[in-house]
């Protein structure tokens, strides 16, 4: 641990001189990569700088011991000293854990209406509704590029936008099936039904980053169109980006927000991109799924995540356990997902340091 914490506080003195030299601003992107590294190394740096000063001052009250006249008044400031520096040791094992390096990315949010019929077009826009509470409460922003809306006020599908510094990460665990049951409007008996929505959380890709030949994307425009007429165009600047059309490999993206038909086909080249980014990304986990160790919550699209009970007023997310498995329906739906997240997070903390802990153990006996 004393070498990759020696490796990264070079690196933040590395980071820091090249910030403040004027020539790093002239690449935006290079500079807007080292601010954000900047931001993730500090906390680590600022816990160094702490450490170091507690074991000056406790190496220092330690030889007080030797002074009759000090022994008393250094006696009593060694215990506690020894207590910070265990807890500093710990909160530098936390943030020495792997992280995942889409965190601080933008978002394609995307949400599909499963099993249920309409009540699960209905479910959506309660989850969208949901998630627009939530990400603005975390001081993100969340834009509709596309929604196949219902005359019902559902929709079948809608793709968002989310931006903001560290939008994947507040939204990262929402990737699953997400299984609603209560009793829809139009159920006469009051019966209970099950529905189900997709939840997809794309992490926004750069088009430099995803081999996207444009030769394979067919481009087409179109007039928006909206339900009830809302927000209609009278010109074609809505944009359908086709990938590989009509091979298996098929992917279609459509983008009408935006009046500029330019910005909508760059918006769809985007989120085309970060599709091609998720599949190989699936596609790489798949392979090396075998030799990783258990992880909370895989995001695998077929994974029941979370049910929300109407009737009993609950939410569970079947990821964890204990008193963090449920929490308030009435709450979390309102986009109070904070301490849902919190528990996520915690938990894959808790099996990364399992990890870590079994890991050192094999080195020890080697």
């Amino acid at each position: 641990m004393s070498a990759r914490l020696t490796e990264l506080s070079a690196e933040f003195g590395m980071v820091e001189r090249t910030l403040g030299d004027p020539a790093a601003l002239a690449d935006p992107r290079e500079y807007a990569r080292l601010t954000r590294r900047h931001r993730e190394l500090l906390p680590l740096v600022t816990l160094l700088r702490e450490r170091d000063s507690v074991q000056a001052d406790l190496d220092g009250a330690r030889e007080l011991l030797s002074d009759p006249d000090m022994r008393e008044l250094a006696a009593s400031e060694i215990p506690p000293l020894e207590a910070r520096l265990k807890d500093i040791e710990a909160e530098l094992v936390l943030l020495l854990l792997p992280t995942d390096p889409d965190d601080a990315k933008d978002v394609i949010l995307e949400l599909r209406a499963g099993a249920g019929g309409a009540e699960a077009g209905l479910f959506v826009m309660d989850l969208l509704r949901m998630y627009t509470r939530y990400v603005e409460g975390a001081g993100l922003r969340l834009n509709v590029l596309d929604a196949n809306e219902s005359d019902l006020g559902g929709a079948s599908r809608v793709v968002a936008e989310v931006t903001g510094d560290g939008a994947f990460r507040a939204l990262r665990w929402e990737r699953g099936v997400h299984r609603v049951q209560r009793v829809p409007a139009t159920e006469s008996q009051g019966r209970i039904h099950t529905s189900t929505v997709t939840v997809a959380v794309l992490p926004e890709a750069d088009t430099a980053e995803v081999q996207l030949d444009l030769s394979e994307v067919r481009i087409d425009v179109f007039r928006s169109q909206g339900a009830g007429g809302q927000g209609v165009n009278t010109t074609d600047s809505a944009v359908r980006a086709v990938y590989r059309a009509g091979t298996p490999d098929e992917i279609m993206v459509v983008c009408q927000d935006g009046r500029s038909q330019i910005k909508n086909r760059e918006k769809a080249l985007v989120v085309l991109a970060s599709r091609l980014a998720e599949r190989e990304r699936a596609a790489r986990e798949e392979r090396e799924r075998s030799q990783r160790a258990a992880q909370v919550g895989s995001g695998d699209r077929s994974e029941k995540i979370r049910t929300y009970n109407y009737p009993q007023n609950r939410v569970t997310d079947h990821r964890l356990e204990g008193d963090d498995k449920n929490h308030p329906l009435d709450s979390v739906i309102a986009g109070n997902l904070a301490p849902v997240v919190a528990a996520l997070a915690r938990a894959q903390r808790e099996l990364q340091l399992m990890d870590m802990q079994g890991q050192e153990g094999q080195h020890g006996a080697a």
